[in-house]
Formats: C-alpha cells, sequence, structure tokens
C-alpha cells in the first residue's frame, strides 16, 4: 500500500487513538531486550502510521540501528521477520483509526481495478509467507477427523466462511455454515463439544460475539481453527489452530481474496484427506443437480 511520505513525516509523534501504547495489545510481548532491539520497540510504540507502512531502512534509521538489528528484533519477539510484524502492526493501527480516515490512509487510486489486483497479489504473497505447510496441515486434520463442522463468519467475512460450508458439504463434511450471529449463533455453538470443530473467519475489528463463541467452544472440548489478520490477541490466544491472512484493502474495506484462497487450500486437504468418501458425496450431489434440474447444461 502507498503510504503518503508527509504523513510518515507527521506520524514522529502518536498518531490517531490513545497516546499510550495501548494500540499494540500484545503484539510486542515483554521480554528482555537489547538496547538496540529496545530502541527499534521504542520507535514502532510511538509511531503507529510510520511502523505499519515504512520500510525496514525507515524504521533502523529512527531507531539509530542497521536493518539486521530491525529483523532480528522482530524475530525475538516471535515473528519470522520484519514482514511478518509490520503485518501485524498494521492490522493493529487499522482497528486503531476510524473507518473513514483509512480512505485518507490508502488515498486515490490511479486505477481502482488495478490497484485492487496488484494490492491483493502482495496480501497473497503475505499470506503465504505467514503459514508454513505444517500449519495448514494440521488444521486440515483437525477438520478430516472432526464430528461435525460450524463455520462461523460475519459480514464481509461470511463470504469465505459460505465457500468452506457448501463446497465442504458437497464432499460429504458434517459441515454447516453460521453467518447470522446472536440468538442463532448461540444455539448453533450449544451443541459444540468434544470431537467437533469450530472453524472462525474474523478480520479487522475484533467481535464479541465471535470470540466468546470461540472460547466456549473451546472450554466445552471442541477444537478451535482461527482464519484471522492478527497473530496475537484473544482469538489467537483460544485457536487450536491459528492461519493468518493479509487482508487490507485498498478503500474503506477489507480484503477477503487471501482468506478464500487459504479457504480453498483447506478444502483441497479435506477432500485429499478421504478421496473416497469425497468423489462420491460429488457424484451424489452431481446426480442430484440432474434431478432438480438445476443448471440449463
Amino acid at each position: 500500500m502507498n503510504a503518503n511520505t508527509a504523513g510518515l513525516e507527521a506520524s514522529a509523534e502518536p498518531g490517531p487513538g490513545p497516546a499510550s501504547h495501548a494500540w499494540l495489545g500484545d503484539a510486542l510481548p515483554d521480554l528482555p531486550l537489547s538496547k538496540a532491539q529496545s530502541r527499534v520497540v521504542d520507535v514502532i510504540a510511538r509511531n503507529p502510521q510510520l511502523s505499519s507502512y515504512a520500510d525496514i531502512a525507515e524504521i533502523a534509521q529512527r531507531a539509530d540501528v542497521n536493518n539486521s538489528t530491525v529483523v532480528r528484533a522482530a524475530q525475538h519477539l516471535g515473528y519470522r521477520g520484519w514482514p511478518d510484524l509490520q503485518r501485524e502492526l498494521r492490522s493493529r493501527y487499522l482497528v486503531m483509526i476510524s473507518t473513514e480516515d483509512t480512505l485518507t490512509e490508502h488515498g486515490e487510486h490511479r486505477s481502482p481495478l488495478h490497484d485492487a489486483l496488484n494490492h491483493d497479489i502482495e496480501n497473497l504473497r503475505l499470506t503465504l509467507d505467514s503459514n508454513t505447510a505444517d500449519d495448514a496441515e494440521a488444521a486440515i486434520a483437525t477438520m478430516a477427523a472432526a464430528k461435525s463442522i460450524i463455520v462461523l463468519g460475519l459480514g464481509s467475512f461470511a463470504g469465505p466462511a459460505s465457500v468452506m460450508a457448501h463446497l465442504g458439504s458437497t464432499m460429504g463434511y458434517p459441515i454447516t455454515l453460521e453467518n447470522r450471529g446472536a440468538v442463532h449463533l448461540a444455539s448453533s455453538a450449544n451443541a459444540l463439544g468434544p470431537g467437533d470443530v469450530l472453524v472462525v473467519i474474523n478480520m479487522w475489528r475484533s467481535m464479541r460475539q465471535i470470540i466468546v463463541t470461540a472460547e466456549a467452544a473451546k472450554q466445552a472440548g471442541a477444537k478451535v481453527v482461527a482464519i484471522s489478520d492478527m497473530r496475537r490477541g484473544r482469538l489467537a490466544a483460544v485457536a487450536d489452530h491459528l492461519l493468518v491472512v493479509a487482508s487490507e484493502g485498498i478503500s474503506f474495506f477489507q480484503s477477503v481474496t487471501a482468506a478464500n484462497s487459504l479457504v480453498y487450500g483447506l478444502l483441497a486437504g479435506m477432500e485429499a484427506a478421504h478421496p473416497e468418501r469425497s468423489r462420491a458425496a460429488i457424484r451424489r450431489t452431481q446426480q442430484l443437480w440432474k434431478d432438480l434440474d438445476i443448471y440449463l447444461d
């Protein structure tokens, strides 16, 4: 995302939102730091916008360290490197500012279509770098062994949740979509217990209903698979499996492109886990399409 240079300079003081470091939440764990690493953390904490958009050289210059020190600081704090940490910081910064302010943050578009596509290409790259094959395989194994699966996504994030529930059921999985919230969510989640799985898809602002439901499901003995744009926080803490996606869009809304791609990968793994059952279910579905005269050809 193109950041406004003047805006980054202005961010030498804390940006919009609380004047303290509260915007970071638990993104930076309380760990012993070297003097150089402490300077890096101080620059991050004091400059929300700068930390969210500047390149590593700018952070290093502000902290009076070299680029490799910034990388080591990020790794020491539990991230894979500066891009992984910056993705987490930007997710929290976008929550801190108003929805309208995100329009100012993102600036004008030279070509909305090309800008959106190029930005989603970057989101896909960041998502690929944020998850290992082992992360995905572990989540797939949990879902493949589930007695039942509920996929929870509200608002825009009901999109990838709907894809997972629809295609998962087409393969014969006992999987349902919950995209209504409130009393409907309470009724659906009430049935979860040992052997069941709750898949939560939530980016941008954490929704209380979703977090409380995930915590209740975990307490009841169900497994929780979380797809989120934050590596830390209440949802990450309760998740048995956490898959991290980049979700920043080019306007006031978040992008679900990377989340959809991740869901397609999980579905492919779920099909491969039970190929005979999946293919038999797909054949039955295709026959029903014919019997119900759904398609023109």
